[in-house]
């Protein structure tokens, strides 16, 4: 399929997988809009892109119903219609025993994880069905843990299973509209958040040992594989990890 004149959201796109994943449907000629919290990174993704006005920044709180409705609606004023959602935007919690965890802190995982992800796929559908040609395609950013956790991970880790269960039943309820939906889950790529996996992290066995990283451009190259299928064709599921992180196995 032809990218050009293709349009697609990507939140959480200031940073990180959702920065790769902006660059490489930039480089492969999609119009994309960035959303995220903080303008300034948005800004600078764009600037390095040097895509000029195939690239939208629009600050969003994905958390905030009517911040991501307003998100949708600014991309159909501009390109007219949405192809491609990549549901990015997470976050996590500190690594503390489960009885010292704040509601705070859970909650806050929940709205953006979750709570965030869904306002997404629901606004996803309202443009999507609408259009014309109707259909389109939605990405979930699961990560691996919503396979396997780590330790002191519960909000993340009950957030990311639950993308799982987003992910199946919008599946199943795009099929009459041509929505396509799948899902990512990555493994170690080499973002700022995930640098420190390098300097040592908890184990399942107690211990505190480095793990390897592989570079995220190539989260954004799986993304793009994702997104560039026709839509009578979709990948559920698509795991991409650093080949010796310690993931399948135990320890």
């Amino acid at each position: 399929m032809s990218s050009s004149g293709r349009v697609a959201i990507v939140t959480g796109a200031g940073t990180g997988i959702g920065k790769a994943a902006a660059l490489a449907l930039l480089k492969d000629g999609w119009r994309v809009a960035l959303a995220g919290r903080r303008p300034e990174p948005l800004a600078q993704v764009i600037e390095e892109s040097g895509a000029g006005a195939a690239a939208l920044a629009v600050p969003t709180d994905v958390a905030d119903p009517a911040s991501v409705r307003e998100l949708f609606d600014a991309v159909v004023r501009q390109f007219g219609r949405v192809d491609l959602l990549f549901n990015n935007a997470g976050v996590g919690a500190p690594a503390v025993p489960i009885d010292e965890l704040t509601i705070e802190q859970w909650k806050n995982v929940v709205d953006i994880n979750l709570n965030g992800m869904f306002y997404c796929i629901q606004n996803a559908f309202r443009v999507m069905k609408a259009q014309s040609p109707k259909g389109g395609r939605i990405i979930n950013n699961g990560s691996i843990s919503a396979t396997t956790p780590r330790p002191m991970s519960i909000a993340y880790t009950a957030t990311k299973h639950a993308v799982t269960g987003l992910t199946k039943t919008a599946s199943l309820d795009g099929r009459k509209h041509d929505i396509a939906v799948g899902q990512i889950d990555v493994g170690n790529a080499g973002t700022e958040l995930a640098m420190r996996m390098a300097k040592g992290v908890p184990q399942a066995n107690g211990e505190i040992a480095p793990e390897p990283l592989m570079d995220v451009a190539i989260v954004g190259q799986s993304l793009l594989y994702m997104a560039n299928l026709p839509l009578e064709a979709n990948v559920m599921f698509h795991t991409v990890m650093a080949t010796k992180m310690p993931f399948a196995g135990r320890g």
